[in-house]
């Protein structure tokens, strides 16, 4: 009976530590699409910038 117990409390914790792995794969994800796209309306502002100024 022990030795059952044990194997859930086991299945548990990696289950646990497979959405952890997941949540941050996606958090990077989001992170490094925010970071592309900041950059490309960074440039596509700074050309209107550049435009209007001259």
């Amino acid at each position: 009976m022990l030795l059952i117990e044990n194997f859930i409390k086991q299945d548990q914790g990696v289950t646990a530590i497979e959405y952890v792995l997941i949540a941050i794969l996606i958090g990077l994800a989001i992170l490094v699409g925010a970071a592309l796209i900041g950059t490309s309306l960074n440039n596509e502002f700074t050309a209107i910038s550049t435009h209007l100024h001259t």
